[in-house]
């Protein structure tokens, strides 16, 4: 007997996710990124030098595919790694100035996107949906 969820709002909130994760997915694979690289690249845009425990905490992976995603980065000449001169086990991650011209010129592209995937909702409505999101998030 197969049972199906019947939490219209739950279905429709894990279907809206995917389709905004694959819209940005395809975004970034325009620029040969992934998503976690690009997730990466903003963590350092936004808040400067991290260690990469930092970044992971930041954007919620392993160590292992931390490691895979800074290599392949620092090949690309977006970023570097440079020893903590407090803590031989800490190395700070930083974006190279090609790596933040880059993200100077990527980001007004990445905002227009996600603006653009909610253009149909007025002030009220943006309102009235982040309040609901919070709302079950602190329920959760």
């Amino acid at each position: 007997m197969e049972r199906k969820c019947n939490n219209q709002p739950f279905l429709l909130l894990m279907q809206t996710s995917k389709a905004i994760h694959d819209r940005i997915k395809e975004e970034m694979a325009k620029n040969k990124l992934s998503i976690t690289e690009f997730s990466v690249l903003e963590v350092l845009y936004h808040k400067g030098k991290q260690t990469i425990h930092q970044i992971g905490q930041c954007i919620l992976i392993s160590s292992g595919s931390m490691t895979y995603c800074l290599d392949k980065l620092e090949q690309r000449g977006l970023l570097k790694r440079n020893a903590c001169p407090d803590d031989r086990r800490a190395i700070h991650v930083t974006l190279t100035e090609e790596g933040n011209e880059w993200m100077n010129d990527f980001m007004p592209k990445y905002h227009e996107v996600v603006n653009n995937m909610f253009d149909s909702l007025n002030s009220d409505e943006e309102d009235t949906f982040v309040k609901l999101l919070k709302k079950v998030s602190n329920n959760v």
